[in-house]
């Protein structure tokens, strides 16, 4: 367990069919209370707990985590937690060009903005109407212009024949601009987006439409367990990367854990259920009580993980399309 996402609020101010559709998540859908949520207390003591079982970079996400009043205090927080060296965001970026800044002074590492058109019309569409494209733009630009010690990156979903004609005028745009731009394949996360394998847009072959215009070179992994496959562009515009978890699964090399709005602590991405903490943390109990049991907790679920969802996909039931926690819950 090298790196823990921390969804701090489970709702967002996009719908997108693929994660939260407007069918479900109406104006009536129950989200969380704040009293429902891990307070910033809580969050800091579970991110302590897990920087001493070895965790080195927290990612923070929701919903959007930026609806989440004050996470500039909370970044500040967890930077003087010892053993963390990288804190990053992922956002839709609308909320950025009001908080990058302050982001940036409380020492956030690094954004990840996800942008799946820069077409407008198909930006709307894909968003639930509830954002313009010109917004997300400035949130990058927002971003940008921080520079961040990690910098920026953009992260894709592409699908077959929804949005998959934008691959190359994203890359088009982001070439050249320092901001490394990810296509990550379309996942059956959650159960309310209408998988079907038919729908993805492989790597190997947006890879190839890529390099057929823009030569690309290979590059090493970071570190063990990197979930995107990196290349340079040979004319030196710049970085690509390729998350491949349905074509090329990696559950093997997998070193991520997530701890819910609620204080869930999930082991995958793809899991059925969490291991409460809220109720640990919230428990009359001594503090040194309490990070006992929060130590034991973590260290006894994550050695005993038996995930390999993306492996087994394609299986029969019980394995494949089981029922699997919302991505707006457990953050991406």
């Amino acid at each position: 367990m090298r790196d823990l996402r921390i969804s701090v609020m489970d709702h967002c101010n996009f719908r997108c069919p693929y994660c939260m559709p407007e069918t479900t998540y109406h104006e009536q859908y129950r989200f969380l209370d704040p009293q429902e949520r891990l307070s910033f207390d809580e969050i800091e003591r579970v991110a302590r707990i897990a920087a001493g079982l070895g965790v080195t970079k927290l990612r923070l996400t929701g919903g959007e985590p930026l609806l989440r009043p004050g996470l500039p205090g909370l970044v500040t927080r967890l930077t003087h937690i010892p053993g963390i060296e990288d804190i990053a965001l992922t956002t839709n970026g609308v909320l950025l060009p009001r908080h990058a800044a302050d982001l940036r002074a409380a020492g956030l590492s690094r954004v990840t903005i996800s942008l799946d058109s820069l077409d407008p019309v198909r930006f709307a569409r894909m968003s639930g109407g509830r954002a313009k494209l010109d917004q997300v733009l400035d949130g990058i630009a927002s971003a940008t212009a921080q520079d961040f010690p990690g910098g920026v990156k953009i992260n894709t979903v592409l699908q077959r024949s929804v949005n998959e004609a934008d691959a190359l005028s994203l890359v088009r745009h982001f070439r050249h601009t320092g901001i490394v731009l990810r296509f990550i394949e379309y996942m059956d996360v959650g159960n309310r987006n209408g998988w079907m394998l038919d729908d993805v847009v492989p790597s190997r072959e947006l890879h190839d439409r890529i390099a057929a215009l823009w030569p690309l070179e290979p590059l090493s992994p970071n570190h063990r367990g990197e979930v995107a496959r990196r290349y340079r562009f040979l004319d030196g515009a710049g970085e690509i990367g390729f998350v491949s978890a349905v074509t090329a699964p990696f559950c093997g090399d997998c070193s991520r854990a997530r701890l819910s709005s609620d204080g869930r602590f999930y082991t995958c991405l793809f899991a059925t259920t969490g291991t409460d903490l809220r109720a640990v943390l919230r428990a009359d109990a001594p503090p040194e009580v309490t990070e006992s049991r929060l130590h034991a907790l973590l260290s006894g679920v994550w050695r005993n993980r038996t995930d390999r969802y993306s492996e087994e996909r394609a299986s029969p039931p019980p394995h494949g399309h089981r029922e699997k926690v919302e991505m707006h819950y457990i953050g991406g």
